[in-house]
């Protein structure tokens, strides 16, 4: 055995070990020609041409300057135009602002001249009123609103109920196609002030409204309107006259029942009340009209 040879240990031809990225040659190769060959190549002849990088010649850098003169000079004529006409906008609109200022000014002028016309209307309006009554001037200039009003009277508070409510069989509103809710009508106020007319009140208004012999109430959907004015509740409503008899026949009165059944029946709510001293503006619009006696026919019996 000691006899035998033995192999020789070559590591020369031993294999050698593989690369960590053999197996991602597709990546490798990437990375190691980032460059595309017809790229370089391109760029490669360009730079042997010496046309590489900026015009070299002449002719092209002429070229480059006169693009950036004309580029220049078109960014130079815009703000050139934007700043002439910036003026003239500012001119137009500030011309469009005056003549706006002027209507306005216009326009409440006319009202400060229809309102004053007005109080001068109504002013003579009373005037004639006072002039032309008689020995019962003052007694027409009262019931035709054109004066203000002081003295005793009563306080009637009339509000809407706090919730809708319903009444069965007959009620006083059936017979007006009203609905049975808890809202006040026009037609409610017109009852309970003609109820304090007829227990003797002298001047009557309804939340500062004075009311004439030719005031009209009405409705406009739900809201109460007194001569074409709206009002809101609760209705303060204020009448001048004896306090004592005032709220005890107003009570006893058609107006007074009526106002009880809505009470009683719709829950409508409300408060009387006797007060010292009362004050009540003029009307704040009156129309006068005359009346002449016919003369009898000739011949009539």
């Amino acid at each position: 055995m000691w006899g035998m040879s033995q192999p020789p240990n070559n590591r020369s031809s031993a294999t050698p070990p593989a690369r960590p990225d053999a197996s991602m040659s597709l990546l490798t190769h990437v990375m190691d020609h980032s460059l595309d060959e017809g790229y370089a190549e391109a760029s490669a002849r360009r730079a042997a041409d010496g046309t590489a990088g900026l015009p070299r010649t002449l002719r092209a850098k002429l070229g480059l300057a006169a693009g950036l003169v004309i580029a220049a000079m078109v960014v130079t004529l815009g703000a050139a135009e934007a700043r002439i006409a910036a003026p003239v906008l500012a001119k137009e609109r500030q011309e469009l602002i005056d003549r706006v200022e002027r209507a306005d000014e216009h326009a409440t002028t006319v009202e400060r001249d229809i309102e004053r016309l007005r109080t001068e209307v109504a002013d003579s309006q009373r005037e004639a009123l006072k002039q032309h009554g008689g020995d019962q001037g003052q007694l027409v200039a009262l019931l035709a609103g054109a004066t203000d009003v002081r003295g005793p009277g009563i306080k009637l508070t009339v509000d809407d109920a706090k919730g809708s409510s319903s009444a069965s069989g007959g009620g006083p509103r059936e017979s007006a196609g009203f609905s049975n809710t808890g809202r006040l009508r026009d037609r409610d106020m017109q009852k309970i002030v003609n109820g304090l007319w007829q227990s003797g009140a002298e001047a009557v208004s309804i939340n500062g409204q004075r009311l004439t012999a030719l005031s009209a109430i009405r409705a406009a959907g739900d809201a109460i309107l007194v001569d074409n004015k709206p009002l809101v509740p609760p209705y303060e409503v204020l009448a001048v006259g004896d306090k004592k008899r005032l709220g005890t026949a107003f009570q006893d009165s058609v107006g007074g029942q009526y106002l009880h059944v809505l009470q009683e029946s719709y829950g409508i709510r409300s408060s009387l009340s006797p007060v010292d001293d009362i004050r009540l503006q003029a009307a704040s619009s009156l129309t006068v009209r005359t009346a002449t006696a016919a003369q009898p026919k000739k011949g009539a019996s």
